[in-house]
């Protein structure tokens, strides 16, 4: 089975490419990335996998196939209880860096609820310095900054779904 960021890959090859597609079977599992632009994604997982994502933006069909559209972020995941996003930040401050997600799933500002934040507005950050998890798929992955400089903004709140290519932080160099 391919990692998302595999996968993540394989989609910006074939959008950067303008490729109709490609289809690819490794170990059971299909993975189809249709090139064409404006197609509702359709994605299907083994039995065990479909019925929680059935209930999301994806679809359930046969075991062991995927379908993506090549040209498409990655779809979102919307459950029940996650918090409404918030709206669209008005702009980053001048100068500033946008950190943005590099996967969906759901931000948090702190490793656990009673421990302190990663950063704050105004902390000062390092290339490499953790800045905040997403959770996905029960997976904590650890978010580091990408430059040197000053936390301007944080964009999502505790604990709410994020997109890919969501902001996440403006970082001001410096």
């Amino acid at each position: 089975m391919l990692t998302f960021e595999q996968i993540k890959e394989l989609i910006g090859l074939v959008s950067q490419n303008r490729l109709q597609g490609l289809e690819l079977e490794r170990s059971g599992f299909r993975l189809k990335i249709d090139g064409h632009q404006g197609q509702a994604p359709a994605a299907a997982y083994p039995a065990e996998a479909a019925a929680p994502l059935a209930a999301q933006h994806y679809t359930a069909a046969a075991p062991a196939a995927a379908t993506v559209p090549a040209a498409a972020p990655p779809p979102s995941f919307t459950g029940a209880a996650a918090p409404a996003a918030s709206p669209a930040p008005a702009g980053p401050p001048a100068g500033s860096h946008i950190l943005t997600s590099p996967i969906v799933g759901t931000f948090y500002r702190s490793p656990s609820p009673d421990a302190p934040t990663f950063v704050e507005i105004g902390s000062r950050v390092k290339k490499g310095q953790v800045l905040c998890i997403i959770e996905a798929m029960k997976l904590m992955n650890e978010i580091e900054s990408d430059v040197d400089g000053v936390i301007a903004e944080v964009y999502p709140q505790n604990a709410q779904a994020v997109e890919f290519g969501e902001p996440l932080f403006a970082i001001k160099a410096g």
